[in-house]
């Protein structure tokens, strides 16, 4: 009995450590035993729930401060962060409100919040306003789902002050929303060689 234990916790180590941000419901059914169980493992081997790995994981990745909105004003939370180049969110997907209550469809706004808050916050600038965006709906999201964001920086158009940041968010590993962001900056500051490049933004 003590075996089957030990290698149940310690399939359950190796999938957190795969797949940090995986749920206990998730984990449950891969290994075939109830969430109960799942939890009491987590316990004893003194693994954080799913929240507070997320937190644990967002603390030690931001090391740059975000400058372009408070991080309490971003949705989701931001696990990965460098300036003028990319970042990462994850927005869980529990409450009532963020679906539609027919059918446990997420509201499209949620998705795009998501996304703007992301491209906005990877800008190094105090002012940092969305002027434009190409939105594409890929796949419907469900309650309980949860939606990974990847912002990358493309390039600035240095003479009308603005950059391209394209979003691609997913559930899984399965896209589910694109975006690609022109966003108005006040300065060109944290622009370095490379990365003063004027783009097409057209």
């Amino acid at each position: 009995m003590g075996g089957k234990k030990e290698k149940r916790q310690a399939l359950l180590k190796q999938l957190i450590s795969e797949t940090p941000f995986i749920k206990d419901k998730d984990i449950a059914k891969k290994l075939n035993v109830s969430i109960q169980t799942i939890r009491l493992d987590r316990l004893e081997l003194s693994i954080p729930g799913l929240r507070d790995r997320i937190k644990d994981i967002a603390n030690h990745n931001l090391k740059e401060e975000i400058r372009s909105l408070p991080i309490e004003e971003v949705i989701g939370e931001i696990i990965d962060l460098e300036l003028e180049k990319s970042a990462v969110s994850i927005l869980e997907i529990e409450e009532k409100e963020h679906v539609f209550s027919r059918n446990q469809i997420v509201r499209g706004h949620y998705l795009f919040a998501q996304a703007n808050s992301l491209a906005i916050a990877v800008i190094n600038d105090e002012l940092a306003l969305t002027s434009k965006a190409n939105i594409h709906f890929l796949k419907q999201v469900k309650q309980n789902e949860m939606i990974i964001a990847k912002a990358k920086v493309k390039g600035t158009d240095l003479g009308k002050r603005r950059t391209t940041v394209e979003v691609e968010s997913f559930v899984r590993d399965e896209i589910v929303f694109s975006c690609e962001f022109e966003i108005y900056r006040s300065n060109l500051i944290g622009l370095k060689g490379e990365d003063r490049k004027v783009t097409s933004l057209i």
